[in-house]
């Protein structure tokens, strides 16, 4: 079972990573002011991670694939890893689909 990890930057900034059931990080977050910000985006990744208009597929300028999730207003919530083939990529965007509704929060902050 995957879940949200909420840490703190060395900035202050709050951030989340959803972690798969083997502990690989398959989506991470921008950094956020205020932990309530940050419970947020964990709630929108929840809430759009079914969707697959929701999911940009990009490429690095090294020809690394990487997705990033939107929300509904097109605001960045989360982004992958780099990966070495479109075909890993997707299975990446399969398990944030698989994980993310069902993933508890675990907050390492407190």
């Amino acid at each position: 079972m995957g879940k949200f990890v909420i840490t703190q930057r060395v900035n202050s900034e709050y951030q989340f990573n959803l972690k798969a059931g083997n502990g690989e990080i398959i989506l991470m977050s921008e950094g956020y002011v205020q932990k309530s910000s940050c419970h947020k985006g964990i709630e929108s990744v929840k809430n759009n991670s079914q969707e697959e208009s929701r999911y940009d597929r990009r490429m690095t300028i090294n020809n690394k694939d990487y997705f990033v999730l939107k929300a509904r207003n097109g605001e960045i919530i989360g982004k992958s890893q780099y990966y070495s083939s479109k075909s890993a990529m997707e299975v990446g965007i399969s398990s944030v689909k698989t994980n993310a509704p069902t993933a508890e929060t675990v907050d390492e902050t407190i």
